[in-house]
């Protein structure tokens, strides 16, 4: 009998019925369904071609709704993408302009109050490194270090920087109200940097109708690995997730905090999904490198209670 269980995210390659029963057939032990991206409308059909799948197999296949979290993004930029040079410079904007090779406006107002001169700003995913060189009431003059293509609605990171964004958004609120309502058994919340996130979180499941809505606190960023004893508290379990975790701290430490991560939970009792990556090979190719392998068999060894896949499913 497989311990370890299987995590898989549905998106746009697994959005028809018998496709989501190859996968509970070949393996899927739960649903994931990340709020970052489609439209309760969207989420809806898949939520229902789920739910035929697993009745028609007798599958008790639990769904997992992953917040977006208190998040920083990009917006629009006037072409598909532009390609920011290393040591041009580029500005972050407050103002609602259309972005392009010199600057583009970004969804979070207090921006330029969090940042410094000699701060670090990451965007998607790290492919994208600045420095801050001045900030104004609405700008952030950054330089380029790391160059590259960059397209629209891209996610911001700021290493070892206090922002003053909520714990739990508006959107969130909704996004966990429709949960509710669609039947979710599970809540992946986005950025818990401390025991005060998951409260407020469950306050919101209780007023609404979800006591039974487990909490998954997804721990990627400085703040969640500091605070991970009084998460442990109250989160019903956790999530390594590695992804902006890895952005958000330097890569090299990620495989000591994940061990860190997954030896405290173990420790309390609580199950601990490993995620970010673990196949990102196959989204294009049929088996998976060696190196992927042998990262999915550590996580295990580690202790994993399960190891979720994203883009591997999804794309």
């Amino acid at each position: 009998m497989r311990k370890t269980k299987i995590v898989c995210t549905l998106g746009p390659a697994t959005n028809d019925v018998e496709t989501i029963k190859e996968l509970i057939l070949n393996g899927m032990d739960a649903a994931r369904v990340n709020f970052s991206h489609g439209t309760y409308e969207s989420h809806t059909v898949l939520i229902e071609k789920l739910k035929q799948a697993r009745e028609e197999l007798n599958a008790p296949i639990p769904l997992i709704l992953d917040t977006r979290g208190p998040e920083i993004r990009i917006k629009s930029f006037g072409s598909d993408k532009v390609y920011l040079e290393r040591g041009s410079k580029f500005t972050l904007t407050t103002l609602d302009v259309e972005g392009d090779a010199s600057r583009v406006s970004v969804t979070y107002d207090d921006l330029p109050r969090d940042l410094v001169k000699g701060s670090r700003v990451l965007i998607d995913d790290g492919l994208i490194e600045m420095i801050v060189g001045s900030t104004s009431d609405t700008e952030v003059n950054c330089t380029v270090v790391n160059g590259g293509f960059i397209s629209s609605h891209k996610g911001v990171n700021i290493p070892d920087v206090f922002v003053h964004l909520p714990s739990l958004t508006v959107g969130d609120i909704e996004d966990i109200k429709f949960g509710i309502k669609m039947g979710f058994d599970c809540i992946a919340a986005s950025f818990i940097r401390s025991a005060a996130d998951i409260i407020n979180i469950r306050k919101v499941l209780e007023e609404n109708g979800g006591n039974d809505i487990h909490i998954i606190a997804k721990i990627e960023n400085r703040e969640g690995v500091n605070n991970i004893d009084e998460i442990l508290e109250v989160a019903d379990s956790i999530m390594v997730a590695r992804g902006d975790l890895g952005v958000e701290i330097p890569p090299e430490e990620v495989p000591l905090v994940q061990k860190s991560l997954i030896a405290r939970a173990n420790k309390s009792g609580k199950p601990v999904i490993t995620a970010t990556q673990m196949l990102e090979s196959m989204v294009n190719n049929p088996r998976p490198t060696r190196a992927e392998a042998n990262d999915v068999a550590n996580a295990i060894f580690d202790g994993s209670d399960a190891i979720m896949l994203s883009g591997e499913t999804a794309k």
